[in-house]
């Protein structure tokens, strides 16, 4: 009996104040879009982490035939092989800890393998260049891709050493970008919350204030503060349920058609989230939209309807 009465109070009360609620269906979907929005790239940023540190490589290039700017090319001449045995013997000697495998890569398979691929004409800045015209390199796979400046700093002088590059480098400053993307819509989303949990305080208790008389006659029968209060928390909780169940659509909807169909079929080497990991995510959101709204209700109530 009192759980229907419950309900029927709770229908009641969301026929009356529609358009109150309907703002704090809103305010909750537009809060929780920017706090899924920043789960989101937060995922990214991890997804591609995740995906591209497992590859990450040192390539150590090795002095070329002819003239370089680098002081450890001063010969102007390349490596022999037993140069380069003794290069890792020393790599292997010195950094241990830090390099798992090394892999000599000739200039004829660098051309063959790496240079055709990208420039299959091999014209490159208007030239076009042959297996002669590269470089001989060894390639370190790290045990820890985030000490990749230890490796620099220990290879970066050695002779016959020309450059030390990580490819760590290149993808740094995508995910300084995705950070700071993740930063910006975290305070966003903060201010929406607070401004969520203030509006749907006020609505509860103005639906509280609508009713007063009511409540006053629940009170002298006998009914507790808890059967009082709940038709007025589970209106919240719905309002705020069909919102973050909106924000959570919303969110899908722009995964497939800007990140599935667009961004995903024009930028091949970055691995990007779906909407399974949207709906991987709707769970916390929804329990955390109906959270807020119960706590946010509780408090208003309980400044209102005093014991």
């Amino acid at each position: 009996m009192r759980a229907r009465f419950i309900l029927s109070e709770t229908w009641t009360s969301l026929k009356r104040n529609v358009p109150m609620i309907i703002s704090v269906m809103l305010v909750t979907f537009i809060s929780f879009v920017f706090i899924g929005a920043s789960a989101l790239l937060q995922a990214q940023v991890t997804r591609a982490k995740g995906e591209w540190y497992d590859k990450i490589e040192v390539v150590v290039w090795l002095c070329p035939d002819g003239t370089s700017q680098a002081a450890t090319c001063a010969s102007g001449k390349a490596p022999t092989q037993q140069e380069v045995v003794d290069l890792e013997e020393f790599i292997q000697d010195e950094l241990t800890d830090n390099v798992s495998k090394i892999t000599y890569v000739s200039r004829e398979d660098f051309y063959k393998n790496t240079f055709l691929k990208q420039y299959p004409d091999g014209n490159y800045q208007g030239r076009t260049l042959t297996a002669a015209d590269m470089q001989d390199s060894l390639q370190l796979k790290l045990k820890d891709p985030t000490k990749y400046k230890m490796v620099s700093e220990v290879l970066s002088g050695k002779t016959g050493v020309e450059e030390v590059v990580d490819q760590k480098q290149i993808f740094d400053p995508v995910f300084a970008v995705l950070n700071r993307a993740t930063a910006v819509t975290v305070v966003f989303a903060a201010v929406m919350v607070v401004v969520a949990i203030l509006l749907t305080g006020t609505t509860i208790r103005m639906s509280a204030a609508s009713r007063k008389n009511e409540t006053e006659i629940m009170r002298l029968v006998g009914a507790s503060n808890w059967t009082i209060r709940l038709p007025f928390i589970l209106e919240g909780v719905v309002a705020s349920g069909i919102g973050s169940l909106l924000a959570c659509g919303t969110l899908a909807g722009i995964v497939q058609v800007f990140i599935t169909d667009w961004l995903a079929q024009s930028v091949s080497w970055m691995p990007f989230v779906t909407q399974s990991t949207v709906w991987l995510f709707a769970p916390a959101l929804v329990a955390g939209a109906i959270l807020l709204s119960v706590v946010a209700s509780a408090i208003s109530l309980r400044r209102y309807l005093k014991a």
